[in-house]
This record gives structure tokens, sequence and C-alpha cells, in this order.
């Protein structure tokens, strides 16, 4: 190596969160030789990408971009990986972070080998996080079908009960260690790069869409899991109330979000969103009728605006220029009616669906709870960069609402901030 690469590779970056954007932040430093911490507080790897059943514009699945990357982290020495944890505390100024980050039990170790033993003696159910509460998976589970790490978890639920020695008992290579406790350790980094993401909006703040009270009432993220083949209802996109094939379905678009009581801003990707999930029901269903409700269609760039088109010439697709203003039920067929003015027409439109989708904006994950650090935030809870102090910096939806391409993107180049940073120490 020659001096002035040796220069370079010095330091080390803290990439906190392990969505697409931690990912790709987290692998552009580390090929290019710097050290990498990733910290994910689930117990995967992913983020909301390994939640979707496609990406868009190209519409093939997760897998072909996490697979990869995933094989990139585990053939890379300088990415260090902790999962179930979370940054505590961050001091220091940029070029000498110390950060304390505690790690959850996952009480299974690295012995596992997915051979599922534990799950089959677990008798007991809890609410799949994954997939939105739409089933139930076992205490003891695989987080999803390509987790990475690839390795069990026992839910804490169980932890002292029956059911947990059970697990132990059942596990033929000692990787069940219900003994495991929380721990915090200590790193020294150079720059931190947060890449902690979004969740949906809570829907069920929105009243007059009167989601969590009429089950055919399903968000935009619950149909990219029924959607997905490792989904609840493997692949099938059925309403929930009786696993109908639904013959009509309507799609609300904004739902919460240009909303002074909600979001006031627009999330960018959702109308292409529904477009897309408009794809999935129309491939099961020939037959259907998609009702689409919308302020604005906002198909940024050529090739979203030619999908775009695309979907509005299909004679089963109804666009219709409105805001949804309620929802009712109809208690014996439990189908739903929606209600909105015509903006073009003027017209009050009634239209009874068998189930409706509401397309829910992205919130970034801390607008509620605020990092353990020295960040700016704007009203809406993202991230402001703040570059000419340098140090930490925000990609993908941490700064804003964005796509995946455009998250990788952005990501790429918070990556080259956390480098320039531990350059100029």
């Amino acid at each position: 190596m020659t001096e002035d690469k040796a220069a370079l590779a010095s330091g080390s970056i803290l990439v906190v969160g392990g969505g697409i954007s931690g990912l790709t932040t987290a692998l552009e430093a580390a090929e290019v030789g710097y050290e990498v911490f990733l910290v994910e507080k689930n117990p995967y790897l992913g983020g909301r990408v390994a939640q979707l059943n496609q990406y868009f514009p190209k519409l093939c699945p997760p897998t072909c971009g996490l697979e990869i990357n995933f094989r990139r982290i585990k053939d890379n020495p300088l990415i260090k990986v902790f999962t179930l944890a979370e940054v505590e505390k961050v001091d220091g100024t940029p070029g000498s972070y110390n950060v304390a980050i505690k790690i959850n039990p996952r009480y299974v170790n690295e012995n596992c080998t997915c051979c599922g033993e534990c799950e089959k003696v677990c008798r007991t159910e809890i609410d799949s996080e994954f997939n939105f509460g739409m089933n139930k998976v076992k205490g003891a589970y695989l987080p999803c079908e390509m987790a990475f790490p690839a390795r069990y978890v026992i839910d804490p639920q169980i932890i002292g009960t029956d059911d947990a020695k059970q697990c132990m008992q059942a596990c033929k290579y000692d990787a069940v260690d219900l003994d495991m406790a929380a721990k915090t350790i200590n790193l020294n980094v150079g720059a931190i790069v947060w890449s902690t993401g979004w969740e949906p909006y809570d829907a069920t703040k929105i009243e007059n869409l009167c989601f969590g009270k009429y089950p055919n009432i399903v968000t935009n993220m619950m149909v990219e899991r029924l959607a997905s083949p490792n989904g609840p209802t493997k692949g099938k996109i059925l309403r929930p109330s009786d696993d109908k094939e639904p013959e009509s379905i309507a799609f609300v678009q904004c739902a919460g979000s240009r909303d002074e009581n909600h979001l006031p801003y627009c999330s960018y990707i959702c109308c292409m969103a529904s477009l897309k999930q408009t794809t999935y029901i129309r491939e099961q269903y020939p037959n259907a009728k998609i009702y689409i409700f919308y302020i604005d269609v906002r198909a940024p760039g050529q090739r979203y605006e030619k999908f775009y088109k695309k979907i509005k010439e299909d004679e089963n697709v109804f666009m219709i220029k409105g805001k949804v203003a309620e929802v009712s039920e109809d208690p014996g067929t439990k189908n739903i009616t929606v209600v909105a003015e015509n903006a073009v027409t003027g017209e009050k439109v009634r239209q009874p669906v068998e189930m409706v989708v509401l397309a829910t904006g992205m919130q970034p994950t801390t607008a509620g709870l605020k990092l353990p650090a020295d960040l700016k935030y704007n009203a809406d809870g993202f991230i402001i960069n703040d570059f000419e102090k340098g140090g930490m910096f925000a990609a993908g939806c941490a700064n804003k609402p964005a796509d995946v391409v455009s998250s990788n993107q952005n990501a790429t180049g918070m990556a080259l901030k956390a480098i320039q940073t531990l350059v100029r120490r």
C-alpha cells in the first residue's frame, strides 16, 4: 500500500440504520478502504425495502438488490454489523466521536443454522410486526425469509416461560441462549451517517378514513405484504374480512399527506406506489375495477410518466380527481362506499368497492423520537444536513421522502461526505 492510500484508509465511520440507504453508505465507504460499523435496531438488515413485493420502476423483487448487498457485506471484513442495537449517546466533534451503543439480546447465538426446531416446539403466537399484524408468528421466529443475519430470534415475551425452555431443549446446536442480556459497547468513530429511515404514517389518526374500524380498509404497505410471495397470504391479494378475491378496489391518495392536521408535505412516492400496486391487482384479477381518487398525480421523470400513462389507458382503471371526504361500510357485505367530490365535473361521487387502500405517507422515524446526538430537524422531523459543521450526516429518508433509486444516490453522496470528514482530520 502506498503512503497516500494508507493515509486515506485511516479512521472509521458509524452508519445508523440498516435499510437500503444504510447498506449503500456502509458498502460505498468500506469498499474504498474504511472501517464501518453498521447499527440496526431490528434483528435483520434491509429495512422497509425488505417488506416490499417489488421495486419501482423495474418491478423486480427486493431480493435482487438486497441479496447482492448482503453478500458484499458478508465478504467485506471492514464492515461490522450490530443488529438489535441502538445508539444511546454521542459525544465528541467531527473526526472524533465517542458513541455508546446498546445491544439487546436475541437469545440466539451464531451457532444457529435456521433449522426451525425451536419454532416447531414453541406454542406462543405473537403478531407479525413484519406483516403489520396481518398474521401471527411463533415466539421463536426467523424475522423474514431472507433475513440477514440468517438467525432466529426468541421474542422477549416468552423469556422465563416453559416455551423458552422447550426452544432451548429442541436446539441441537446449543444456539438458544436464554441467559443473554443487554450490553453497551463504546465505539470511537470519525463520522456518523444517520440512515434511520421512515415509517408509514399512522392511518388510525385520519378519523374520516376509518382505518382500524372497517377491516377491508388497508394501507399501501399492507398491500405490499399481501402481494409478496412470502407474505401472510402467500402473494394473493385478498380482502381481510373474508379472504375474498376483490372485484373492485379504491385507492385513496394523499391519505394524511398534504394536510396541515397530519403530514403537510407530499411524500413523493405514494402516487407511484399506488400505480405499481395497481399492476399487482390487474395481474391477479384481470376483470377487477380499480378506482384511484387523487389530488394530483405526481410522476417525476420520463420513466414514471410513461408508466403512469400506461396505467391510465387501462379500461378497468378509473382516475377520479377528488379528495375523499368520508367512507362507510355496508354491515352485511362489508363493502366500503367511498365519497368524494369530483374536482373536474363538480359532482359528488359515491363509489362502492370491496376493498380500500390508503396511500399513507412517509414519516421519518425521528418525527416522534429524536436521536441522542447534536442534530437539527425541520418542522416535520427530517434531519437537516449541516455540511458546514460536518461530521454527522443524514442519508435517504432520514433527510427527506425518497424512492429507492434516489435513496441509493443520496447514500453514496453521504458516504463521500463522511469520508471527507476523516480525510480532513
